[in-house]
């Protein structure tokens, strides 16, 4: 599964932003993201291409990628790289094992490809719409056995389950667990599915379900499983004996995967279960990945092939047009399963996929007739550490076989139009109809309109990092000093939404979500301060033998303190339980009605709080007390209004 995003996203430090922020990361962990080669700075290209042969490509590698593993504490990578119909080359890096000291070997160590698995389940699919099994424009309920989630009355189809446009949220729940257990695909599907909050075909949202939901079809169409289906008509015809989607691994398989770690300091972690197999389930070597990438090359003998070079062509070219994205269509869009990573002039398709311990990419070059695929068996010491070694990889690749020709597009320097961006975005890869709505509060991307007409972007939701981007075009802007693209998207003449890496759009975020992270934080800070005092004034009057004092309204204030103990509390526990889900740990249904119960309690408490201040205001207390008794029931209705406003009160507690 890929990374925002897919999604490692560089998180937030302090409180709750460092959590939230966390948990976003964790969302991406089966998700496509930032585009690896986006990550590392850039680097001017060369003025001529080098040889891509064995000789220079291994050096250039043996130079590079030891020094990236060492640096970034990653345990092992490898990689593979095809050129003119051949594999070039495949080379291991790092180990297997860190215990045992297994290096890892191209052919033999198998890595975990994570969302590059959506590749096969959309050359799967492909398969079936040659054989006229499968209608890429058809309603997906002629071929599913129970219905999806619809909110709006136009078709889902299976264009836009591969190009992340059927509208669907986000899920976490199931995503990646361990166990000996095999998911069963149907039940993933069916048990809680997401909500469609997108009208389909307008708005790209990445999605895990829409992919899994493609595979499911293909079982359904073609009567084997997922499994059977792929080793029968992609893996066992391209001669990739060394990959499976099966989980847990086959017995002949089971001993050759590299462990997955943390960092290479690390133990070594469980087998990762991807709860929904078709969207991140493979298990690969390098070499094996090199026949796939010649198959989609066009570049096997006839006996060899599993697609035909017209389906090929169509899956790389983009799936989508403006009818329905709109001024979206302006930035590079999605084409059948495959991302547009175009760079330096070069036509480049490709996905990259995460566990939370494998880290992949692949991309082919279309017209070049070359490609790269990289895995990595661990995280590395820091946030984007995975990435930016892939990115490394990938980014020097182009630069130093396919460098640019010419100048890139020049600036139009609208200073209106840059102001009409500017603003607060959330992605569309989130959380509505659940409790984890709230974490749209924090991680999004403030754009600033800078003087020069140019966007400052803090951060780029690529990659993490802040950027600036110029308008090259009436919608779309580029990156400067780099490659990425945004297009915006115009509704009533209001900017309303940017697109990004194809798949993921960030939306204007509405004034609650603006609003949320400083109304709680603020509201908290509130609550904490008044506990505290009260808890100082009651220790300072038993040790000063102080006698109580009686105040009209006492139970007011009792009922009160109960509430902003219970609100502070519900903060904490939600905390807590986003650090679980962070963790893709099975949240238990009673923590979340726990915390539900103490945010109840808390909303409940501005009755007593109201009561209170209008007591003392009635009964002259003084500013001091009435101006106090304000602020906390302030921070009580402030408490009160988040939990409303993102469903954290919800009977619903799936996520």
């Amino acid at each position: 599964m890929r990374l925002p995003s897919h999604t490692t996203r560089r998180r937030r430090s302090a409180g709750l932003a460092a959590s939230v922020a966390a948990v976003l990361a964790v969302a991406a962990a089966c998700g496509q993201g930032a585009d690896p080669a986006a990550v590392a700075p850039h680097v001017d290209a060369p003025a001529a291409a080098e040889p891509l042969t064995a000789t220079d490509v291994d050096a250039w590698l043996d130079g590079l990628v030891p020094a990236a593993l060492e640096r970034t504490g990653i345990a092992g990578a490898t990689v593979s790289v095809v050129h003119d119909g051949a594999l070039v080359t495949a080379r291991g890096y790092g180990y297997a094992d860190t215990e045992a000291q297994t290096p890892v070997d191209p052919e033999a160590t198998l890595f975990r490809a994570g969302s590059v698995s959506k590749l096969f389940t959309a050359t799967a699919v492909m398969q079936l719409v040659e054989r006229g099994e499968i209608d890429l424009d058809a309603d997906i309920d002629a071929y599913l056995d129970f219905e999806i989630p619809r909110e709006y009355p136009e078709e889902v189809t299976m264009r836009h389950l591969l190009t992340h446009t059927a509208g669907f949220e986000e899920r976490i729940a199931g995503l990646i667990g361990t166990g000996d257990e095999t998911p069963d695909l149907r039940e993933a599907l069916v048990n809680d599915p997401p909500e469609q909050v997108y009208r389909p075909g307008t708005t790209p949202a990445y999605s895990n379900y829409g992919n899994a939901l493609a595979g499911y079809i293909v079982e359904r169409v073609s009567g084997a499983s997922f499994d059977e289906y792929v080793e029968a008509n992609v893996l066992d015809p391209l001669g990739m004996d060394s990959s499976t989607f099966r989980q847990p691994l086959p017995e002949d398989l089971a001993g050759r995967v590299a462990n997955g770690y943390d960092d290479a300091s690390g133990p070594a972690r469980p087998f990762e279960i991807v709860g929904t197999p078709p969207a991140g389930s493979l298990t690969t070597s390098s070499v094996d990945m090199a026949r796939f990438m010649l198959a989609h090359l066009d570049a096997l003998p006839e006996e060899s092939r599993v697609l035909a070079p017209e389906t090929t062509a169509l899956m790389h070219a983009p799936a989508l047009t403006g009818d329905g994205l709109g001024d979206f269509a302006a930035a590079p869009r999605m084409g059948l399963g495959f991302f547009d990573e175009s760079r330096n002039g070069h036509r480049i398709v490709g996905h990259g996929g995460d566990t939370n311990q494998f880290h992949s990419h692949m991309q082919i070059y279309p017209e070049d007739g070359a490609g790269i695929f990289i895995s990595l068996n661990s995280s590395g010491l820091g946030e984007t550490d995975s990435l930016e070694v892939r990115a490394t990889v990938l980014e020097g690749f182009a630069d130093r076989y396919f460098p640019a020709e010419g100048e890139g597009p020049d600036a139009l320097g609208d200073q209106e139009a840059a102001e009409a961006v500017a603003g607060s975005y959330v992605t569309s890869r989130g959380f509505h109809s659940t409790f984890l709505s709230a974490l749209a509060v924090t991680g999004g991307t403030g754009v600033t309109a800078l003087d020069d007409g140019r966007l400052l972007l803090e951060p780029d939701p690529g990659t993490g990092a802040p950027a600036v981007y110029e308008q090259v075009g009436p919608s779309l802007w580029q990156e400067v000093g780099g490659q990425r693209t945004i297009a915006t998207r115009t509704v009533g003449g209001e900017v309303t939404a940017f697109v990004h890496d194809g798949a993921f759009t960030m939306l204007r975020a509405e004034p609650a979500q603006t609003a949320g992270l400083p109304v709680l934080l603020a509201s908290t800070l509130v609550l904490l301060a008044g506990l505290a005092g009260w808890a100082v004034a009651a220790v300072v009057r038993r040790l000063r033998k102080r006698p109580r004092t009686r105040v009209p309204g006492r139970k007011w204030r009792v009922m009160t303190r109960v509430a902003m103990a219970a609100g502070v509390l519900a903060v904490g526990t939600w905390v807590v339980i986003l650090m679980q889900v962070m963790g893709l740990q099975e949240v238990p249904v009673g923590a979340i009605r726990n915390a539900q119960l103490l945010q109840l309690v808390g909303a409940l408490g501005t009755v007593p709080a109201a009561v209170r201040v209008v007591g003392e205001v009635r009964r002259r207390a003084g500013w001091r007390r009435v101006a106090g008794s304000a602020l906390v029931l302030a921070a009580l209705v402030g408490l009160a209004w988040f939990a409303v406003a993102f469903q954290l009160l919800s009977p619903d507690v799936s996520y």
